[in-house]
């Protein structure tokens, strides 16, 4: 019976230090290690993202009074609305448009930036990076000001050139250019930063190789910066892409939308379906559309920097 005890002692003895050993293997594990750090940020994603969409898909289904499954009912009464085609074709107009002149003005800054002396070349970074630093909101209601009919300071300007007022928020073709230009204002520091660090990355040996072998400025940029830049370019765009999509508060302080609905985006349409207009459902609807044209988007800039990933 001594015996029986004792080999049961044993065997309790091994599981146990089999087990522990089991543990530390697991945490001596990169990553394992890695995943359990990333746990919280996993669930504060799934919990602030994850939750959130598919809830939008579920409201999407429903009908105004959220009390009866209606299928893809929201999604045909939507495709017959001209303003939804209108917000759509204002969107891509919006981001695109955008996008691009973040891109070149960050690029052509950053150059600038890169080719200041290190000292200096802090107090420019400092400065250029304050749009990008104060909150949108702040700042547009600044642009607001700045835009307004009767005190505009930019129509105020334009007067001692003999230039009339600009209707800049009641135009349809100012108001959307006023929308793009904080927009670019805000964004570009962001392309300004990341191309910047991009710039201290390629070296200088390079450079000098193509000085060597007779390259201009411009030769330089399209075959050494450029191609050295390229996944920072297409990260950044892609990323820039996304946030301008679904920008709400400089549209919303601006122009809520206006004149007559043309400078809707999908977040300030959807936000005016859906709570002002007090049919949820519709505007789920409106913020689902977003996801196809921006999985299409990142299905293609990230399948080319993959490909330049494997090339190299």
């Amino acid at each position: 019976m001594a015996d029986i005890l004792i080999e049961q002692g044993r065997v309790a003895r091994s599981t146990g230090t089999r087990k522990r050993a089991s543990l530390r293997n697991a945490l001596g594990r990169k990553s394992t290690v890695a995943f359990v750090l990333t746990l919280p940020l996993i669930l504060l994603i799934v919990l602030l993202v994850l939750y959130p969409a598919f809830y939008s898909v579920y409201l999407a289904t429903l009908n105004k009074a959220m009390t009866k499954f209606v299928g893809f009912g929201n999604f045909t009464f939507l495709f017959k609305r001209e303003t939804f085609w209108m917000v759509v074709k204002q969107s891509c107009i919006f981001a695109i448009t955008a996008v691009i002149f973040k891109a070149l003005i960050g690029f052509i800054v950053a150059h600038f930036v890169h080719n200041i002396p290190g000292k200096k070349q802090r107090k420019w970074r400092g400065m250029l990076l304050v749009p990008w630093v104060i909150p949108p909101a702040m700042s547009t209601l600044a642009w607001l000001w700045l835009f307004d009919p009767s005190y505009s300071a930019f129509n105020y300007t334009l007067s001692f050139f003999g230039v009339g007022p600009i209707p800049w928020l009641g135009d349809t073709f100012w108001a959307r250019f006023s929308v793009i230009l904080v927009n670019v204002w805000y964004g570009a520091p962001f392309f300004l930063i990341m191309y910047l660090a991009a710039l201290k990355s390629v070296p200088d040996q390079l450079y000098e190789a193509a000085s060597i072998d007779g390259a201009n400025w411009w030769q330089k940029i399209w075959h050494i910066t450029l191609p050295m830049m390229r996944n920072i370019i297409a990260i950044t765009t892609l990323f820039s892409l996304i946030v301008t999509f679904a920008n709400f508060d400089i549209v919303r302080i601006l122009t809520s939308g206006g004149p007559l609905d043309t400078t809707h985006l999908f977040a300030t349409w959807a936000f005016q379906v859906g709570i002002q207009s007090s049919d949820i459902p519709l505007g789920a609807c409106v913020t689902l559309f977003m996801v196809p044209i921006l999985a299409v988007a990142a299905v293609f800039i990230l399948r080319d920097v993959n490909k330049r990933g494997n090339e190299a």
